[in-house]
This record gives C-alpha cells, sequence and structure tokens, in this order.
C-alpha cells in the first residue's frame, strides 16, 4: 500500500479533456506546471517542472468542465511510475530529445482560481469530500 501523498500548486496548462474507458468509467487529464527557482552563485534561476494528472470517477466530471488553462489548481495525489522501471516516464521528443513525464493519479483538486459558473457543490466534489451531490 502506498500511503506517499504528492502535494501539486500550479497552474494548468490547457483546458482539461476527459474521455470514458470501455467499462463507462469517466477519465478526465490534464497538465499542471509548478514553477521553482533556486540561486546558483549570485543569479536566481527559475525552471518549470510538469505534470500530468488524471482524475477519475465524479470528479474527472467536475474537473473537465471547470478546469480551463491558466487557473491555479491544489491538487493532491500519488506519482504514478513507469511500470517497468518504477521512474518516471522516458520518451522522445518531435525533434529525437530525451523527455520525462511525472504523472500524477488525483484524489482530490481545488480549484484556486476563481471559475465564475462553478458551484459550493461542485468545488466540494472536486476536493474529494464524501457529501451527497444536492442535485
Amino acid at each position: 500500500m502506498n500511503n506517499s501523498q504528492l502535494w501539486i500548486i500550479g497552474h494548468v496548462g490547457k483546458d482539461a479533456e476527459m474521455r470514458y474507458t470501455p467499462s463507462g468509467q469517466a477519465v478526465t487529464n490534464f497538465s499542471v506546471a509548478e514553477s521553482r527557482e533556486y540561486t546558483q552563485g549570485d543569479e536566481k534561476r527559475k525552471y518549470t517542472v510538469w505534470y500530468k494528472v488524471a482524475v477519475w470517477g465524479k470528479m474527472a466530471e467536475v474537473c473537465n468542465q471547470y478546469v480551463k488553462k491558466g487557473m491555479q489548481v491544489f491538487v493532491t495525489g500519488v506519482i504514478e511510475p513507469d511500470k517497468a522501471t518504477g521512474n518516471p516516464r522516458l520518451w522522445s521528443t518531435s525533434d529525437g530529445k530525451p523527455a520525462s513525464s511525472f504523472e500524477v493519479t488525483a484524489s482530490s483538486v481545488k480549484f484556486l482560481s476563481r471559475v465564475d459558473s462553478m458551484t459550493q457543490a461542485a468545488q466540494e466534489l472536486a476536493s474529494g469530500t464524501d457529501e451527497e451531490m444536492p442535485f
């Protein structure tokens, strides 16, 4: 059993995309960028870490409706390593450069940016609470 939780606060890279598995389970995917900085000598350096996030079930449906490019989110979940290596997934970019990705299965997603059409019930569902939707 894996009890390690990852917390990410960052900005969404593009609108969420939802699909259904053959069994009818909803899954929504989106990317989140987390900016970091450090100092090397007298120079401040910045870099960005990208995460690919997967959200399942009712939470996936809510995220598909409200997660939009540029909004800030707080994602809690677990990293899904490459099953063959146990490391981040490795791949090559279109120009042949090596790359890797951190893939996260979310247990909750909180919307930190204001979404005008979002109801409190939708926010609670996306946050992973056990309360029933009122509709």
